[in-house]
């Protein structure tokens, strides 16, 4: 593989109750992008009052996505739908998957029991600027290429 990244090679897609569609290349993304960010660390280290310590690994695979729009991208009307769809009753709520994955690279990274974790903050101003989706994850499971 090459030593050369194209946002044109990441596939993005939410699948989810109200909805199905991608947030990868040609969805209108901002040039921040699709951010994958764990929530919790993975190890609990604990020192002893005689300085010995222990390790303990957690199990914790949860995270949080968050998908930058521009303000104009029709992919900001269709998560709205599904946004007010999901959060209409708690029977649709925090049954999405989104995978991303970048093909030239080889990376597939694949969220469940993906939820909204809030409606996106909205600005006007002199530029039309982004819009930032977050989402809550219970379960991210990560496979990095190259």
């Amino acid at each position: 593989m090459s030593n050369v990244y194209s946002f044109l090679d990441v596939n993005a897609a939410i699948v989810g109750p109200g909805g199905a569609f991608s947030l990868g290349s040609g969805a209108g993304a901002a040039e921040e992008g699709i951010s994958v960010t764990p929530t919790g660390e993975i190890d609990g280290m604990q020192i002893g009052a005689d300085g010995s310590g222990q390790h303990s690994l957690h199990a914790d695979k949860s995270g949080k996505v968050t998908v930058r729009l521009l303000k104009t991208s029709p992919t900001n009307r269709l998560l709205n739908a599904m946004y007010a769809f999901q959060t209409a009753s708690a029977s649709s709520h925090g049954q999405n998957t989104i995978t991303v994955s970048d093909s030239a690279r080889g990376d597939l990274v694949t969220c469940r029991q993906v939820a909204f974790a809030k409606a996106p903050d909205l600005s006007y101003g002199k530029d039309a600027g982004i819009i930032e989706w977050e989402f809550n994850c219970i379960t991210i499971d990560r496979a990095l290429g190259e």
